[in-house]
């Protein structure tokens, strides 16, 4: 008996030694299993740790990049308004001498005029003169000066005009704005644009003078920040001549006179009578239209080193759309030109 239950008793042990081997076995199997769910978690924490990484790298690099921009439109800011601040008082200053100069060309004139009427009455009344008084006159050529000479006055009245219109728009374009809006005529704030610009339109050696044709609708005064909208008409008119002078390339004076670069200026209330409609046109080499996705984003620009910030229309879209809750979009096929269409609420 005692053999058997001996027997019985190895025969149960190793039983339970096949089932603790199948375990551990198992056990094994689930430690490697483990252990390679482990890698790989290792390894995705490991590139989600890079990942994040690079991603707070980026983001310091981002923000490094507005901060200077922010700076730099400060900056920009600063400049501007003190710009805007010697500009106005050098268009006063220059105003005054030529206030005085115009005041003085009407009475100038009256005295020429008399002082003519009175040779006349000498001619008149003493027909003969002496040699030398008609040598004299033969010399200086008077009848020539009698014609020239009021011709003369009206060319210095003109020019003074001129100086004083330009004077007016400076005062007008450099206005600084206050922190509450005011009431503004977009009409004038375009055609004061224009004269500052008029440098740039005329015509020269290389093309005719850039045609702009002007339709205003009725407008009525617009309450918003007109230095600041005057900066938003110099930047897209400023852009439609880059644009027209780039199209001119590989093309003679009358092979341009032809076809002439051309702005066209369109002013009307839309539909709802609610918002003021300002549409500015060009027939030049227009916008690529991955680059009109982009135009408005700060920090973008198409302009080559040394022509400039090319953050012209980032901020114009900034005045527009934040400055006056209005909206400012861009149509453009290549080769045809671009508009500018911006709207801007009455109230």
């Amino acid at each position: 008996m005692e053999t058997e239950d001996y027997q019985k008793e190895i025969k149960e042990l190793k039983k339970a030694n096949r089932i603790i081997q199948k375990q551990l076995e198992r056990s094994e199997a689930d430690r490697v299993k483990l252990e390679e769910t482990n890698e790989k978690k290792e390894y995705l924490l490991r590139k989600v740790i890079a990942e994040l990484k690079e991603y707070q790298s980026n983001l310091e690099e981002r923000s490094h990049e507005l901060e200077m921009m922010l700076l730099n439109l400060q900056i920009m800011q600063n400049k501007m308004s003190s710009l805007g601040s010697l500009v106005a008082d050098v268009a006063h200053e220059i105003n005054n001498p030529v206030g005085f100069i115009a005041g003085n060309l009407t009475p100038a004139q009256e005295y020429i005029q008399n002082l003519l009427h009175l040779i006349d009455l000498y001619q008149e009344i003493y027909p003969q003169t002496s040699q030398e008084i008609q040598e004299t006159i033969e010399v200086m050529d008077l009848e020539y000066i009698r014609e020239d000479l009021p011709k003369l006055i009206s060319s210095m009245k003109e020019g003074t005009d001129r100086i004083s219109n330009i004077s007016k728009s400076l005062r007008n374009f450099s206005r600084s704005d206050t922190e509450e809006k005011v009431l503004f005529n977009l009409h004038e704030g375009i055609n004061n644009t224009l004269l500052i610009l008029k440098h740039r339109l005329k015509d020269n050696k290389i093309r005719p003078a850039i045609e702009v044709v002007k339709n205003y609708g009725e407008l009525p005064h617009l309450l918003c920040f007109p230095g600041q909208l005057n900066q938003v008409f110099m930047n897209l008119l400023a852009n439609a001549i880059d644009a027209l002078e780039e199209s001119n390339y590989g093309f003679s004076f009358d092979d341009i006179k032809k076809s002439p670069n051309q702005i066209t200026i369109h002013t009307t209330r839309t539909k709802d009578t609610n918002h003021a409609l300002i549409r500015i046109q060009d027939n030049g080499v227009g916008i690529s239209a991955d680059v009109q996705k982009k135009m408005f984003e700060h920090l973008f620009t198409t302009k080559p080193v040394g022509k400039g910030t090319g953050l012209g229309l980032s901020i114009a879209y900034q005045i527009i759309v934040q400055k006056h809750r209005g909206t400012l979009e861009v149509k453009s096929v290549l080769g045809e030109g671009s508009e500018f269409i911006i709207s801007i609420p009455l109230s």
